[in-house]
């Protein structure tokens, strides 16, 4: 079979994962505005079981109420919520895959806010308001920093009571672990700002915390960003280099990281994470959800609803992908923090395709990649390929309007080509996860 690598176990110090696809973390807004989650959570992350995925990364599930990146996100932020988890476990280790728990903080990166923080001036690493969308936040104290770390051990600590397979810490993309690492966001003035070692210290003690509250056989992963690319507005500090990066990860290594999850960007959307294109239309349609949310959100809702405005847009956005694959957009990245560092590394970035995703395993890119939207449009993409195909017959288009209705509507494949041009079947297809019978987790 071309595509035997990929159904190689991929092995870490204390976890053995049966094949080389995670599902990356994504989700829609499935569960209840305290944190707790719900069924339709269930059904979302047991489809992606069923289709053979190695292992889920969850989406990213906030450590803290004040760190939600959007309203309706199941969070771990309470011993109460250990039941749901483990059933959510228990529901994906019956399709023999594992569940990596995403421990995330939004910092000043928040696109709706939710009634526990909708009045309240955000925490970062710094005061400096979010550029893209105009994100109001205020820097941390130290006092708060500590609490935060604290936090991501708690957080943890109850994966590991769920009876939960690992975690991984959200480092990228523009949340609040990137907030303290990334150059180009991060003035502090103080032991967590400066120096690359200072900018990695709050990442490095909640390893440290984990590692003291989860203990050293816990699998723990670290998602960084490989490059900031912080210039989407184009005053802004350039960020973090790859060499800075691949620091970065020596240090994680150092401290007890098992794997490297490699993607690109000092926020979310950013051009190239996802990569793929940028449909106007959608966005001018559910973009007024998050109008309330920032300075500058009012400013972009006229660039996306104007056609006339929308090359102003275009320019600035898609500057960035000049000459850049969409599938494999990390890979380079990818083999170069694999060349340094000693342990498994995995790459994310528009993989859709057996032979590009078995080419990198064998050449040494990356040991693993992760997938989300590819996985939205065919849920059974590695049973596609253990039929020895390339592509599945509908591939994803990397149109992102499962992106761009994110914030309003709920979260899947909008393509409505990929269903032969039938809205009703698309509809029927996003509301799946909402019609199976419910069961009760204790």
């Amino acid at each position: 079979m071309k595509n035997a690598v990929i159904f190689t176990e991929i092995k870490f110090p204390h976890l053995t994962v049966k094949n080389r696809i995670f599902r990356s973390s994504i989700s829609g807004r499935f569960d209840n505005e305290d944190g707790s989650g719900t069924q339709t959570r269930v059904n979302w992350e047991e489809k992606f079981a069923r289709g053979g995925v190695g292992a889920i990364i969850s989406s990213y599930v906030p450590v803290q109420m004040e760190g939600r990146i959007m309203a309706g996100y199941a969070t771990v932020h309470r011993d109460d919520f250990v039941p749901f988890w483990r059933h959510v476990g228990k529901v994906v280790h019956a399709y023999d895959c594992k569940f990596i728990m995403q421990l995330s903080h939004s910092g000043r990166q928040q696109d709706v806010p939710g009634i526990s923080n909708q009045h309240r001036t955000v925490l970062s690493a710094t005061g400096r308001t979010e550029p893209l969308h105009g994100f109001p936040c205020r820097a941390m104290t130290t006092a708060q920093v500590k609490e935060t770390v604290q936090a991501f051990a708690d957080g943890a600590r109850r994966a590991r009571d769920a009876g939960l397979d690992g975690v991984e810490l959200h480092a990228a993309n523009g949340y609040l672990i990137n907030q303290f690492l990334s150059s180009g966001i991060n003035d502090r003035q103080d032991q967590y700002g400066g120096s690359l070692e200072n900018r990695a210290r709050f990442l490095r003690e909640i390893i440290a915390a984990i590692r003291a509250k989860a203990g050293p056989d816990f699998h723990l992963q670290v998602k960084l960003s490989a490059i900031d690319y912080n210039n989407v507005i184009p005053w802004e500090g350039r960020g973090n280099t790859l060499e800075d990066t691949i620091q970065v990860c020596k240090w994680c290594e150092a401290e007890g990281a098992h794997a490297i999850h490699v993607s690109s960007g000092s926020l979310f959307p950013h051009p190239l994470n996802p990569p793929g294109g940028f449909d106007f239309d959608t966005i001018a349609n559910t973009y007024e959800a998050m109008l309330s949310s920032g300075v500058h959100t009012l400013r972009n809702y006229f660039l996306f609803r104007y056609r006339f405005l929308r090359p102003i847009f275009s320019l600035l956005w898609n500057r960035m992908k000049w000459g850049k694959p969409v599938e494999g957009v990390g890979a380079e990245s990818a083999r170069a923090i694999k060349q340094q560092i000693g342990i498994p590394v995995i790459s994310t970035g528009g993989y859709q395709t057996a032979s590009v995703i078995a080419g990198g395993i064998t050449k040494g890119t990356f040991d693993a990649v992760s997938i989300a939207r590819a996985l939205i449009a065919n849920n059974d993409l590695v049973r596609c390929f253990e039929r020895d195909r390339d592509l599945p017959d509908r591939p994803c288009t990397h149109c992102n309007k499962c992106l761009l209705n994110a914030p309003k509507n709920p979260l899947g494949c909008y393509e409505q080509d990929r269903f032969g041009g039938n809205y009703q079947a698309m509809i029927d297809e996003i509301l799946t996860v909402y019609g199976q019978s419910p069961k009760y987790w204790p």
